[in-house]
């Protein structure tokens, strides 16, 4: 008893400590920040602010980089910073520029003193990392960018572009800099940009610390644009527009997180001087990654992040960018669109999601829309589930590329036109609805690692044959065609899926491979296909088609009752899925608890001695309208 009142009286303690400090745009930073003395700038309370203390910033635009100079201790005493309940906050990475002259019929410049952006000046920067690849290749491309009333304008290849007319398909802007001003020319086609909002890039990031371990932070409830971002990818320092830099145990949730040059949002890897310098291939890479290990990857130090209910658009790499410090996260509830959508350059870590180093992540219940891939999970994706998400209108849904698993992808709705792309072994696929087609590598001679249980410690290296697969109890529509797997290395099992008019028609195409060589102990399971209980039904078209409402996304779809009367199916779980081949480790839940997938897309209640086929229990025979975000 003696014990607990002492506990008691601690917590008490350190709740009359805890402060809340208060921001406005009408406030001072020499105030104190308090509700009736606000602090006027976020940076000037993320100073004062101490473990367990809020910071609530009140409605208005603020034009500042935030770089947290503490964390919380942990996850009772976190720092918050949110935007006042009902108020409209914006923080931005730019700048308004005014001062802007016609020099032709749709052209205008400005020339702006190179003392305006400070130490950083994103018209001198460029973008530039490991597989980044410019378009063409010797074509450089400014961290800046030019917004006219809140969406960004093309940057040009050369200034000659800007000078002529306007074409009517994307409006331009060039610059250029000396050693004391930076000039801009852009397109603004019957527009006076002195009398719109014009605004320019002049800051790297939103909210990013600028040291590892910066732990227990939240952001909640702000509009966060507008950023000049680097290329993150996975063997350097990885900032997003609000990033956490190799740090445990954030919370991202409730924003709109759009206009970054590169990423939205990084979980991943901090600076060293091994970045961009001879780690472009795979050898490379896990040279990151033991150094990684020798800097505090594992579970208890990083990792470990919340990111959900976020609006994140409009940005040229990724959405959400991690390598290995995603690992333990949860991505759950956002929404993710218009992701390397204008094309401008080109490299090989664009994605909606993208991580390395996935270990025991959930990606849950996103919709995800307009990226050039929906998912990527790229290594060491041991542990993960992607489950419940909506994706559509993606070149490419998911992209999982040489990991050796377990990997669980359950309940999801892939309808683009493909809606995989594999390049991996060990995968469960269970009660999805496929609306596109596959594309398999056979075989990729790249070593990579696979994990100690639920851990970030290497056990050993291995090729990546393909194979190695689970399809339980899924459905197929549209042009959904799984035959690229008859001719894999490893053992796939088909059990329990459903066929529909127009889904695996075509003979398996070419065997794709990656480099030579072949485990000879794996080569006795080559080309080995269990097929079990499966209903081919090419005389039922599931005329399955996504629809759009102002009140949300529906999927329109016919679905039969009497497939559950024609094959019993089993309730996957972690006794009815085969271990995952190459680690030798069986499908669990990620805190290592025993899996089984008794509710649908919706979460409802699955019946478990006879679940349906696909993403929903279904209850009736016929065309069917479902609402699904």
């Amino acid at each position: 008893m003696k014990r607990i009142l002492t506990l008691l009286l601690a917590f008490s303690s350190f709740s009359a400590l805890a402060k809340e400090y208060h921001v406005s745009v009408n406030g001072n930073d020499k105030n104190d920040g308090s509700l009736a003395k606000p602090f006027k700038t976020i940076m000037a309370a993320a100073n004062a602010a101490l473990p367990g203390d809020v910071i609530t910033v009140h409605e208005g635009i603020y034009r500042e980089q935030i770089t947290p100079p503490r964390g919380g201790n942990s996850d009772k005493e976190r720092i918050v910073y949110q935007a006042a309940k009902g108020e409209n906050v914006t923080i931005k990475g730019s700048e308004i520029i005014k001062g802007w002259k016609q020099t032709g019929a749709d052209t205008w410049m400005v020339k702006i003193p190179n003392q305006f952006f400070g130490k950083f000046n994103p018209f001198k920067e460029y973008i530039h990392g490991d597989w980044f690849w410019p378009t063409p290749k010797e074509r450089k491309y400014l961290r800046g960018a030019v917004y006219l009333n809140g969406d960004w304008l093309m940057e040009a290849a050369k200034k000659e572009e800007v000078l002529g007319a306007f074409d009517g398909k994307n409006p331009l802007w060039y610059a250029s800099a000396d050693a004391d001003t930076t000039t801009i020319w852009a397109q603004f086609k019957n527009v006076d940009p002195n009398k719109e909002l014009v605004e320019v890039n002049a800051r790297e990031t939103v909210f990013y610390p600028n040291k590892p371990f910066m732990n227990f932070i939240t952001v909640r409830g702000f509009t966060l644009e507008q950023a000049a971002t680097n290329w993150a990818p996975p063997t350097a320092e990885q900032q997003g527009l609000i990033g956490t830099n190799w740090s445990r145990g954030w919370v991202i949730e409730n924003n709109t997180i759009q206009y970054s040059k590169c990423s939205g949002v990084a979980l991943g890897k901090y600076g060293d001087e091994h970045d961009n310098n001879q780690t472009e291939s795979a050898e490379g890479y896990v040279g990151t990654i033991k150094r990684a290990l020798a800097f505090g990857w594992n579970k208890g130090t990083i990792g470990g992040h919340i990111v959900r209910n976020n609006t994140i658009a409009y940005c040229e790499q990724t959405g959400i960018v991690g390598s290995m410090g995603c690992a333990f996260s949860i991505v759950q509830g956002n929404t993710i669109h218009d992701i390397h959508i204008r094309r401008q350059f080109t490299g090989a870590e664009m994605a909606g999601i993208k991580f390395h180093g996935a270990v025991d992540v959930q990606i849950m219940n996103n919709q995800i829309y307009r990226s050039e891939k929906g998912i990527w999970l790229d290594w060491m994706a041991q542990g993960t589930q992607v489950k419940n998400n909506l994706l559509y209108e993606n070149d490419l849904d998911m992209f999982i590329e040489v990991n050796h698993g377990p990997t669980l992808v359950t309940n999801n709705l892939l309808l683009s036109k493909l809606s995989l792309l594999m390049n991996t072994n060990g995968a469960a696929f269970a009660h999805n609805i496929f609306g596109g087609a596959f594309s398999v590598y056979g075989y990729d001679a790249r070593l990579t690692p696979y994990l100690k249980p639920h851990s970030t410690f290497m056990n050993a290296l291995h090729d990546n044959p393909g194979g190695d697969m689970q399809f339980m109890n899924n459905l197929f529509v549209m042009k959904a065609n799984a035959k690229r797997y008859d001719n894999a290395l490893l053992p796939v099992t088909m059990q329990g899926n459903v066929y529909t008019k127009g889904t695996n028609q075509g003979p398996p195409v070419d065997f794709y491979k990656w480099g030579t060589g072949l485990n000879d102990s794996l080569k006795v399971l080559c080309k080995d296909k269990k097929v079990n209980g499966e209903l081919d039904k090419q005389d039922f078209d599931a005329d399955a088609k996504l629809i759009k409402e102002k009140d949300g996304v529906y999927l329109e779809i016919n679905l039969d009752k009497n497939w559950l009367a024609e094959q019993k199916r089993k309730l996957v779980t972690t006794e009815t899925l085969q271990p995952a081949i190459i680690p030798n480790l069986p499908f669990e839940n990620t805190d290592g608890s025993a899996l089984k997938i008794d509710t649908d897309y919706f979460g409802n209640k699955r019946n478990t001695e006879n679940p349906s086929p696909g993403a929903f229990e279904i209850k009736n025979t016929g065309k069917q309208k479902i609402k699904v975000w």
